[in-house]
């Protein structure tokens, strides 16, 4: 099985700019989008053979995610249960017969750190939905997480120590997803490869110089351990500032 996901970052204009060349090319399984930044209604995608799944956050043109999927889901759980977590359309669960498949727009920090606090809330309380989640069946979780966990991660390490997606904090709540037992799947394959990103800032020719974050991922429960095929990053494909990553699972 093949599995996509790409923070689109507006998909109504990733759309102008070939999205659907990729996602016709890339034939997925599950194709997953973060940052879609609609309402209902807004977009009318025409994707013969897949069911979609939305999630749109209460305020207009922010966040939002979705999950276009060949096989119908058993069951459909849209945010994670928390009130205050489920207002921003961050969190899809789609419910199959051998896995739950998770998608996730983790929330960004912000300048100055400015919403730090209640992202190391809401990393605690999504940790807990997984591992609630994986009483049952495995858990396999993708998208923008917002954090390079490792000075591997991201092209500029030293100036970013205190930034937003690389702070100790941040990166210490990654540290505990890969100690509650879930896999970081291209790093699983590619535990050295440097220069690999999945973000680039628009300013300062940033993707044109690969001054990059690795910031999306997949993620297993490591019951799949023994099921991964590949975990793949498309560096190649524009249409965002973000480009998509993928997993192969047997």
């Amino acid at each position: 099985m093949k599995f996509i996901s790409w923070n689109v970052n507006g998909l109504r204009a990733c759309v102008g700019k070939g999205f659907l060349d990729f996602f016709k090319e890339a034939d997925a399984d599950i194709f997953c989008l973060q940052e879609t930044k609609l309402q209902a209604g807004q977009i009318d995608l025409e994707l013969p053979g897949y069911h979609q799944y939305w999630n749109y956050a209460e305020k207009k043109g922010y966040s939002g995610t979705a999950i276009f999927a060949k096989e119908e889901a058993l069951k459909v759980t849209y945010g994670i249960g928390v009130e205050e977590h489920d207002h921003e359309g961050r969190v899809i669960t789609l419910e199959y017969p051998d896995f739950y498949f998770v998608t996730v727009y983790t929330p960004n920090s912000q300048n100055e750190l400015a919403r730090l606090d209640y992202r190391m809330k809401w990393e605690d309380d999504f940790l807990a939905y997984l591992k609630k989640l994986e009483v049952s069946k495995p858990v396999i979780f993708c998208g923008d997480l917002n954090v390079a966990h490792k000075e591997i991660d991201l092209k500029n390490p030293k100036t970013n120590r205190k930034n937003a997606g690389f702070t100790d904090e941040e990166r210490g709540k990654f540290t505990a997803l890969v100690d509650a037992g879930f896999i970081d799947t291209f790093r699983y394959f590619y535990p050295d490869l440097e220069g690999v990103y999945s973000w680039w800032s628009y300013r300062f020719s940033a993707r044109a110089k690969n001054a990059g974050w690795r910031i999306d991922y997949f993620l297993t429960s490591s019951s799949l351990e023994g099921r991964l095929q590949d975990a793949f990053i498309y560096n190649e494909v524009m249409g965002s500032d973000h480009c998509p990553v993928g997993l192969i699972i047997q």
